[in-house]
């Protein structure tokens, strides 16, 4: 069975799916592509685009935005003969084609709150993290400039490439620093749900599930940010990153079949 899972260079979103497929044990060839070309790169890989944009910010479809999911998104899995984006998408392909260990609760009221929070986690928190992190690497509130974290380096190796790349998808995703104080006030109210989940057992629970590995990058990105890192570390939420990227760890430290 030949899976390839295409993403760019420290993407939260991209990470989820990393963790999704190590969590399964199934092993896959990493495709990363050049952030800002990747849309063309599914297209030209035989992806078809959404035809719509899913994505929005503030409650708004952006141009942009929907250009690039016309043309085709990441992270976007090829798995054997079949080929599908997003990771609600790749999370029910991989738990139909390899149902243990699970990504989804078999009790249906813990599913329906697990699902609850996957959709948010997607919706919501995942593109909050992803401008907050615009703004700060434009405003210089980047640890180390974005070029360590849990993420890896983030959009570029090279911190000079990264500054640029920056400027150029603020545009895109409406990233501005004047934007910063509410997006900052935002981020922290998101964390606090994440928390709640964690209390309610639906995030960190005794078995992972696809809400963990939704939420845990895009908290891990908003730990990139100088004004978040000790509130998310030092927190139940540092705890939950700590055992969700643990998946990706194990799996690395052992000896993997050929794909």
């Amino acid at each position: 069975m030949r899976v390839k899972l295409y993403v760019i260079k420290g993407s939260h979103a991209c990470r989820s799916a990393i963790l999704m497929l190590d969590y399964k044990g199934i092993p896959f060839e990493l495709v990363t592509l050049p952030s800002g070309m990747h849309s063309m790169g599914m297209a030209l890989a035989g992806f078809a685009g959404t035809g719509d944009a899913a994505r929005k910010v503030d409650g708004t479809k952006h141009r942009m935005i929907a250009l690039g999911d016309h043309l085709g998104t990441v992270p976007a899995l090829r798995y054997g003969e079949e080929r599908v984006m997003t990771n609600h998408d790749i999370a029910r392909l991989l738990e139909r084609e390899q149902p243990e260990p699970p990504l989804f609760p078999a009790d249906p009221e813990r599913r329906e709150r697990v699902e609850e929070a996957e959709a948010w986690g997607d919706e919501i928190l995942q593109m909050t993290a992803r401008r907050l992190a615009l703004v700060a690497g434009g405003t210089g509130k980047l640890i180390d400039g974005g070029s360590e974290g849990r993420l890896g380096p983030l959009l570029f190796a090279n911190p000079h490439v990264r500054r640029t790349a920056v400027k150029m998808f603020s545009r895109v995703f409406a990233a501005s620093p004047r934007d910063e104080p509410a997006l900052l006030a935002e981020s922290r109210e998101l964390l606090e749900r994440v928390d709640s989940y964690i209390a309610e057992g639906v995030l960190g629970g005794d078995e992972l599930n696809v809400a963990d590995f939704t939420i845990a990058p895009s908290v891990a990105l908003l730990a990139y940010h100088s004004e978040l890192a000790a509130q998310i570390e030092d927190g139940p939420a540092g705890q939950m990153l700590d055992r969700v990227f643990a998946v990706s760890e194990s799996r690395q430290a052992s000896p993997q079949p050929t794909a």
